[in-house]
């Protein structure tokens, strides 16, 4: 039970790693928000990551090969959404961003990073892959499988908490910029992954 544990830290940590147009999020929102921001945001992606991980742990196929089999749609669906939001970004004024936020609530960060994370269905094909790599081919004991997917999320939310601690220590060295200018700067990188999403699809 205990090497489930390890096993799905670690797999957890570097399933983290790439941290793409989520990453850029969390950036953003420690910058602007602070770090309770951006641990909920980095909340919504570790909750996607440990949704795929219990289909993968449990071998689900029915909901797998469901899910699989309309990716496509799902792709464009989660990269018109990180699109949109960069876009959003680049044109709104830093005071209207903040009421829009407000407005949303922790709630609101929550979801759209989960949203996003959840938008990819190949991750359940990343996560069989790790599993395999690490020696994990099935799970026997409904014990291990949550002790597996337990230590999953609590990688990835240790590479999201460390990401938004290093935001904010940043934004304490080079000192306050401009909000809207670092909106603009995340945006262009959210349009850029948003764009990526759909370059992908083509080829």
């Amino acid at each position: 039970m205990a090497s489930y544990l390890l096993k799905g830290i670690l797999i957890g940590l570097l399933f983290g790693l790439p941290a793409g147009a989520i990453g850029a999020m969390t950036v953003q929102r420690t910058w602007s928000f602070g770090f309770k921001a951006g641990l909920l945001t980095g909340l919504g992606s570790s909750a996607a990551d440990c949704l795929y991980a219990v289909i993968g742990a449990f071998g689900f196929t029915l909901v797998s090969d469901f899910l699989l089999q309309r990716q496509t749609i799902i792709n464009i669906l989660g990269g018109g959404l990180i699109l949109m939001m960069g876009l959003r970004l680049i044109c709104k004024k830093s005071e209207i961003c903040a009421a829009q936020v407000k407005a949303a609530g922790k709630a609101g960060m929550f979801l759209s990073s989960f949203v996003i994370g959840i938008a990819n269905p190949a991750a359940i094909l990343t996560f069989l892959f790790a599993f395999s790599y690490f020696g994990i081919a099935g799970v026997a004991e409904p014990t291990d499988g949550i002790s597996l997917v337990c230590g999953v999320f609590i990688g990835t939310y240790l590479w999201w908490g460390t990401l938004s601690a290093a935001a904010c220590a940043v934004k304490k060295k080079t000192g306050s910029r401009s909000l809207r200018y670092m909106n603009k700067v995340f945006g262009w990188i959210l349009v850029l992954f948003g764009t990526a999403s759909f370059f992908r699809l083509l080829l």
